[in-house]
């Protein structure tokens, strides 16, 4: 699987064996209705994607990031349902958009403010303010790494956070990448002080490691995160 889902075509086997097995595994469940990619893409510098499925009387499943195109993660996404929404966290995580948009005739969803309108963007977000999408779905646009950044929260519970938010193990808390901020350090500083007001379980970054807790939990790591960055 690691195989696959390298996005420079980096690794090997000795064997030479079939990676069958590996390519249907993807997308990979990983919490509850929540599937990883793989397939990641170089363009998107290996950041990972997600299918979020859900019912069609429900909206239908959404597609956060976009991973490689391929016919076996196509085809296996096919069997899960399709695409009917896919939001684009911030300019960097794109990928094959277009060739996604245009198979699955699903909207894109992007700030405009990082280049959403130029980029031909079905769904624009604009400004600062929180927006529904669906009755389980709010973007939050959360400038700093890039001028456009946005975070997806789902059900109150999952924040999808690009490039905004991530676990860290070596220091066993929630953090921001200080060293890959491409807009403002303050403003995302700002962006991430202003997740405090919701209330979510676990983090799925494009970048960075998984972190599945509780709300409490994941809320005193955001507020050590907040912390931490103020003063970097």
């Amino acid at each position: 699987m690691a195989l696959v889902a390298c996005p420079t075509a980096s690794i090997g086997t000795e064997s030479h064996g079939s990676a069958s097995v590996a390519v249907d595994a993807f997308p990979e469940p990983i919490l509850g209705n929540i599937y990883f990619c793989g397939f990641t893409a170089e363009s998107s510098f290996g950041a990972w994607s997600y299918v979020l499925r859900r019912p069609k009387h429900q909206g239908g499943n959404i597609l956060v990031d976009s991973p490689r195109f391929t016919a076996p993660l196509v085809r296996r996404i096919e069997q899960l349902g399709g695409i009917e929404l896919m939001f684009l966290s911030h300019r960097d995580d794109i990928a094959d958009h277009r060739k996604f948009a245009a198979h699955f005739h699903c909207p894109r969803v992007m700030h405009e403010a990082d280049g959403a309108e130029r980029l031909g963007m079905e769904r624009v977000i604009g400004g600062e303010g929180p927006v529904r999408l669906d009755e389980d779905l709010l973007v939050i646009p959360t400038p700093g790494h890039t001028r456009g950044h946005q975070v997806l929260l789902h059900r109150d519970n999952v924040l999808f956070t690009g490039d905004h938010l991530a676990w860290s193990p070596k220091r066993e808390t929630l953090i921001a990448f200080r060293d890959a901020c491409w807009y403002s350090w303050p403003v995302q500083t700002r962006s991430m002080r202003k997740l405090l007001d919701y209330r979510f379980a676990s983090v799925l970054p494009g970048h960075g490691r998984i972190h599945i807790g509780s709300a409490d939990e994941t809320h005193v790591h955001l507020q050590k995160c907040v912390e931490w960055m103020k003063t970097v």
